[in-house]
């Protein structure tokens, strides 16, 4: 049976490990936007609350198992930020389920999204006729980001982090080369770049 001091201090400790988390990698987990966020939520609450109990879990076990945790956190926001492919894997990609007004019914099975689930998350966009949506995509945390016909602004940021994004690029039919050569005529590289937006059928850089 442990003691209500064994029981305190994990408890301050577990307190000031989340708090430490929360600081260092963002809000992130107050407001989870991928299954990483949720994760490390949902593992730190199973660390404290599995192990404040056990008697036979010393303190410094408990500290080694927080400290663990914690590194394997940071070091996935890490790789997760600079490296595309581990986000790919990690965190997934956004889901193109409207295009020009038709569902993309196979994709939407696929992320277990049902007609009615998909019809309310249009309702809760104002979005009463499909026919009037170019695009509607899937968040990695099950949100929907839509663009209706007409809007000359597209919701994703063409670089973050350095990094080109892609998919983005699709939505206004341009290439990497066209991109490079636009942000190297504004006198930046790519490393240079926090993010880029296109608005208003201009490419506006935000860098470091």
């Amino acid at each position: 049976m442990p003691s209500y001091f064994d029981i305190t201090i994990k408890l301050i400790f577990g307190f000031f490990c989340l708090v430490l988390q929360i600081n260092l990698s963002g809000k992130g987990n107050l407001a989870p936007s991928s299954g990483i966020d949720q994760l490390q939520n949902y593992v730190l609450g199973g660390i404290v609350g599995g192990m404040i109990y056990n008697a036979d879990i010393s303190l410094l076990q408990f500290l080694l198992v927080l400290l663990i945790w914690t590194l394997i956190v940071f070091t996935m926001k890490f790789l997760t930020t600079h490296n595309r492919w581990i986000k790919r894997w990690v965190i997934g990609n956004p889901q193109t389920i409207i295009t020009n007004g038709h569902i993309d019914v196979q994709t939407a099975s696929k992320n277990s999204l049902s007609a009615q689930d998909l019809s309310f998350k249009l309702r809760i966009a104002g979005i009463s006729d499909i026919r009037t949506v170019s695009r509607a995509i899937l968040e990695q945390n099950g949100q929907l980001t839509i663009t209706q016909k007409g809007d000359a602004t597209i919701k994703y940021p063409l670089i973050m982090d350095g990094q080109i994004n892609s998919e983005a690029l699709e939505l206004i039919d341009q290439t990497e080369e066209w991109l490079l050569a636009d942000i190297e005529q504004q006198g930046y590289s790519l490393q240079q770049i926090y993010m880029t937006n296109y608005l208003n059928h201009e490419i506006v850089i935000t860098p470091y």
